[in-house]
């Protein structure tokens, strides 16, 4: 077996680094090859059929593509994930960075802010939205309370349409710990001598902030962009369980329909298709946020 296995061998330096280099990188060959490529490949060929999960699939062509345009369900599910989108992934943008901000100074006890501001960015989701169904409460969540501590009415944050998608999206908020420690790593990544320099020549805080910690800062806020909307787009365990998209539809996001035609209404096919548009809505936002916004983004090679 070792004569084999030497015999397979290559018999150049550069050969045995290659073969290396290649079993480095296998696992994450095989794991793209079994969790992506391979089921995304099933995805395609389910787009074009109708299959309950019971029966066997039936050939159907564009069916399911054609239904798209036509399902209400789809055009409320997407409108729903876009205004998300457009509200939350901004304010997470700002106020995280405004966080990074505060936690780059050098205070007694900073180390424990930090911590502190980080830890629901790892606290699991079933418990951020069980945590959050009660401070919502409109009876007796701690928010409600607070309002009647001020003399103001209550109100039915996940019962009335108007309110429902603005208590997730502040909900979404609580979790801004983990884009705080990126940009805060990019703070203390910036040399002091620039600031330094530029209090010689007579900069205030508010032309330091302008001029040097945002361009420098370039490209780790257009990370964050495009990771906020790459998962504001898959939203889906606050819709699930704390309103199941509810009150009337006003927090269907995107994917909890996806989950809902292909596991409780047994349509995979249609599942699959909504599937395929999920990826191209995201892969045409990311290239059109490469082209028009990554163009401006300060890099310290120049490019």
């Amino acid at each position: 077996m070792a004569a084999f296995v030497e015999k397979l061998m290559p018999r150049t330096l550069a050969g045995r680094r290659t073969l290396t280099g290649y079993l480095f990188i296998s696992p994450f060959i095989l794991g793209f090859f079994f969790w992506f490529l391979l089921p995304a490949s099933v995805a395609v060929w389910l787009t074009f059929q109708r299959w309950n999960l019971i029966s066997p699939p039936e050939f159907v062509g564009f069916e399911n593509i054609v239904h798209l345009w036509n399902d209400k369900l789809f055009w409320q599910s997407l409108k729903v994930t876009v205004n998300f989108t457009l509200v939350s992934v901004p304010l997470g943008l700002v106020l995280g960075f405004m966080l990074a901000l505060l936690m780059n100074t050098k205070v007694r006890g900073i180390s424990f802010f930090r911590t502190a501001y980080y830890l629901p960015s790892i606290v699991p989701a079933v418990a951020s939205a069980v945590l959050w169904a009660w401070i919502l409460n409109t009876e007796f969540g701690l928010l409600n309370a607070m309002l009647n501590y001020f003399h103001l009415p209550k109100v039915a944050w996940l019962q009335n349409p108007t309110w429902a998608l603005p208590a997730l999206i502040l909900m979404s908020l609580w979790a801004l710990g983990g884009s705080m420690v990126i940009y805060l790593a990019g703070l203390q990544g910036i040399p002091e001598s620039f600031y330094e320099a530029a209090k010689i020549d007579g900069a205030s805080r508010g032309a330091q902030l302008r001029y040097i910690t945002i361009p420098l800062m370039g490209p780790i806020i257009f990370f964050n962009l495009i990771i906020g909307i790459i998962a504001s787009f898959q939203v889906f365990t606050a819709g699930f369980l704390i309103t199941d998209g509810a009150p009337q539809n006003s927090t269907l996001f995107y994917v909890l329909y996806l989950y809902r035609t292909g596991f409780r209404y047994l349509d995979m096919g249609y599942a699959a298709a909504l599937a395929w548009v999920l990826f191209i809505i995201i892969l045409v936002l990311t290239l059109l946020i490469f082209r028009y916004v990554g163009r401006g983004v300060h890099y310290e090679d120049g490019q």
